[in-house]
């Protein structure tokens, strides 16, 4: 049976695409056609580090993902639970990855990408003042990938695991996820058990663009 000469062209874009040092295509309408057909089935993205430029899904599934070292650990979020890696070590090794002509790039979304740190809360009880058991969970991970705008240098989106309710166990947590823009989806989880299985499940589908996450439950925000 003879092979349909689409997805024959197609598979030749994906190669060529990324043995492009800018993953460029040319400007013709076959190439266009193919591209568009790439992109629909999320085998192709927007490339964060060329403008114009383009790169493969499979060439992301290379890529590591990041989050803090001890993010499994029982009784994450819980209070006496060690510490999680902080989310500037996370963004550390993330910026260690890249090539060194990125690396400078990368920097400059650190500041938008940890936020403003969490500061310790007090409740007041009477005339006392007691300082709550521990810091709600605001864990930074990063994954290969894109949304509606590229991603950080390297391809990457980036997101936070959220403690939202007071209670650590059964109160309520949410991921959001962000491209380098406003791009963002959003899962609200009723516990961290779920929110943590949750999350398991985003990084073993990376590389993806965040338009596939509305099948994981997550919605636009």
């Amino acid at each position: 049976m003879t092979q349909d000469p689409s997805a024959q062209f197609d598979q030749a874009v994906l190669e060529l695409i990324e043995h492009s040092p800018t993953g460029a295509v040319p400007v013709t309408p076959t190439y266009q056609d193919a591209l568009g057909r790439l992109y629909a089935t999320h085998q192709v993205y927007a490339h964060a580090d060329h403008r114009d430029g383009h790169v493969t899904a499979r060439s992301l599934a290379a890529r590591p993902s990041f989050h803090a070292e001890n993010l499994w650990d029982p009784g994450t979020g819980r209070p006496g639970a060690p510490a999680l890696e902080s989310n500037a070590g996370v963004f550390d090794r993330y910026v260690r990855s890249l090539p060194a002509e990125l690396r400078a790039r990368a920097e400059g979304h650190r500041a938008r990408v940890l936020g403003r740190p969490v500061l310790h809360r007090a409740r007041h009880t009477g005339a006392e003042r007691q300082p709550l058991a521990h810091d709600p969970v605001h864990a930074l991970f990063l994954v290969p990938g894109a949304g509606p705008h590229p991603g950080l240098p390297g391809n990457y989106l980036h997101g936070v695991l959220l403690q939202v309710g007071a209670d650590a166990v059964s109160g309520a947590w949410a991921i959001q996820i962000h491209d380098r823009d406003d791009g963002v989806s959003v899962f609200d989880a009723p516990s961290a058990q779920a929110a943590m299985a949750k999350l398991r499940e985003v990084l073993d589908c990376a590389p993806f663009n965040m338009s596939e996450l509305e099948a994981l439950g997550f919605r636009s925000a």
